[in-house]
């Protein structure tokens, strides 16, 4: 039987607001005041943080703290790819979403010949690069650099040097670039991009699931059709950013929060879902931030909530 294990990554200099990296402390409370000894059942390993970084003076204003979010991913990557070499099911909790370039690297890395298929559940595409970017802020780069899309279509901006040689550095973390392709990316509950990451989106064809066709259409029937999209992938990955939830629903205890978004029993159906194929060898939750959140820790509570049952599922798939 495979061991799951728990990846802790606080870091949240990829956002542009401070708190994420209390995020899986929040998670953790969660548990502990559910009574619920979660935390004390799994093996984890800790990432070490550079989130000192956010005191230091910006030299790359369209890629804010890229040298040390690449450092962070690095890290996150070789963590990943030991796991998986030992036969172990990373489930990661990090803080801001551009741990998700970490994440995706290192199941690349372990899996140099196959194919990594994303689900990304979200209310943003995070396809930006330095390029096109409106804020600098990497949460919102780590798909387009695991792609190595630079989207120089739509370029708006002039990078630095230093900013060229970091964002290089992070499409090619391991030595693979691209990690994964375009038709092996599928979007569920993106609804707040800018136009260079909808021209992306439609110029190479990939799929968003939107809240409204989810429940119009059925979800079953959308994870169906999401997983037949990915069935030339060996392996799938799924990045649960949690404001792909409601914010109005649940709370706005998160960097980014959106509207009409997907409740948590939504979430967990979905994930659960895609865990049925037996493609998926890692889980990632990102973006919960205590110190936003105006309904208490609520966030954190639906986000150990959707973690607890899921969980349960990707258990019984490791037997």
């Amino acid at each position: 039987m495979k061991e799951l294990i728990i990846i802790k990554n606080r870091s949240d200099i990829g956002a542009g607001t401070r708190g994420s990296d209390m995020g899986v402390d929040a998670i953790e409370i969660a548990a502990i005041n559910a009574n619920n000894d979660y935390f004390n059942k799994y093996e984890s390993i800790e990432i070490e943080s550079e989130n000192e970084a956010v005191y230091l003076k910006q030299t790359t204003p369209y890629a804010k703290r890229i040298g040390k979010v690449l450092e962070v991913c690095k890290r996150l990557s070789k963590e990943v790819k030991k796991c998986i070499e030992d036969s172990k099911f990373p489930l990661v909790l990090s803080g801001d979403h551009s741990s998700a370039l970490g994440t995706i690297s290192g199941l690349k890395c372990a899996f140099p010949e196959k194919r990594i298929g994303v689900v990304w559940v979200d209310a943003h595409g995070d396809l930006h690069s330095p390029y096109t970017t409106p804020s600098g802020n990497i949460h919102g780069m780590p798909l387009a650099a695991a792609l190595a899309d630079d989207n120089l279509d739509r370029k708006v901006n002039e990078v630095t040097d230093e900013t060229h040689v970091n964002w290089e550095g992070m499409k090619n973390i391991g030595g693979f670039s691209p990690k994964v392709l375009h038709e092996d990316v599928v979007f569920f509950g993106v609804r707040d991009t800018e136009e260079p990451e909808d021209y992306c989106m439609e110029k190479n064809g990939m799929k968003n699931y939107k809240v409204e066709e989810v429940r119009y259409r059925g979800l079953e029937v959308c994870v169906s059709e999401a997983l037949e999209k990915l069935k030339n992938c060996n392996y799938i990955y799924i990045s649960f950013d949690v404001d792909s939830m409601d914010c109005d629903l649940i709370s706005k205890g998160t960097g980014t929060p959106v509207s009409k978004g997907f409740d948590q029993h939504e979430v967990k159906n979905i994930i659960n879902e895609l865990i049925e194929s037996n493609k998926v060898i890692c889980l990632e939750i990102v973006e919960v931030n205590p110190t936003l959140d105006n309904k208490g820790n609520v966030m954190a509570e639906t986000a150990f909530e959707v973690l607890n049952e899921v969980t349960k599922n990707i258990e019984a798939k490791l037997c």
